[in-house]
């Protein structure tokens, strides 16, 4: 496959196991606390700009595989954890609402 085709790709995050929260990015969006624990960020080129995503997945290499595959072999710089604190099986959930009781 040519290089310059690579980015037509069309890569799915959920092929991957992945989901992406946050997309070309910044580094200030990325600090907030409220995201899960398993969130990464991913710094990588397009089109020679650099950009920041930040990205769920249970395992790393899913990441790695998935931003190879729509980028290419120069195309990620580094992959590091997020700064999270929230449990993933936490992380969007809201609480329902309960109805009065009748008395």
């Amino acid at each position: 496959m040519a290089e310059e085709n690579v980015n037509n790709i069309n890569i799915l995050p959920e092929d991957y196991g992945c989901n992406i929260l946050l997309e070309k990015t910044s580094i200030e969006n990325v600090k907030d606390p409220s995201f899960p624990t398993n969130a990464y960020l991913v710094w990588y080129t397009d089109n020679g700009k650099e950009c920041l995503d930040l990205t769920s997945c249970s395992k790393m290499v899913n990441i790695f595989d998935m931003y190879y595959d729509k980028y290419g072999s120069g195309g990620i710089k580094k992959i590091e954890w997020g700064y999270g604190k929230t449990n993933p099986k936490m992380w969007g959930y809201t609480k329902k609402q309960s109805e009065k009781k009748r008395k």
